[in-house]
């Protein structure tokens, strides 16, 4: 009897019922409850196309690169089997038109280095992470590591 009158006064309070009421409706696809905060998915970016200069393309997305935490680091681009790694934070997307475009010039791409798939880098090393950031005129972030 007790508990029955306290969930039914703390039902009252809080204005909810736990019967007959609908879940709240799921959000639309592409979007998450906070429709302020944008969100994609991998398919969605792997083969898109990479321009810079506005107009020049540069290959696609052929890959993602996460950090230890899960947080996405880079694109590894792919231009004819020479690939190349973007920071996340370079990239412009247009979804819809399937397009990233970078902000440099097709000068400062050409002295990018290149790699194939049998010469990764080391992406996480300080010196490769200051580098590949100081081509497209960023700096990276600190890297959050999780302890497991």
């Amino acid at each position: 009897m007790k508990r029955t009158l306290i969930l039914a006064a703390v039902l009252a309070v809080t204005g909810s019922s736990v019967f007959g009421q609908a879940p709240p409706p799921p959000p639309r696809p592409g979007t998450t409850a906070d429709t302020t905060v944008p969100t994609f998915r991998a398919k969605q970016v792997l083969g898109t196309k990479v321009m810079i200069a506005g107009d020049t393309n540069i290959g696609t997305v052929e890959d993602l690169v996460f950090d230890d935490a899960g947080n996405l680091e880079y694109m590894v681009v792919d231009n004819g089997g020479k690939l190349t790694t973007v920071p996340w934070e370079a990239a412009k997307f247009n979804f819809e038109k399937k397009i990233a475009t970078l902000t440099i010039t097709a000068d400062q791409y050409k002295v990018i280095p290149t790699y194939t798939t049998t010469t990764y880098p080391s992406f996480y090393t300080p010196a490769y992470r200051t580098e590949t950031y100081k081509y497209y005129g960023l700096t990276p972030r600190d890297l959050r590591r999780l302890r497991r």
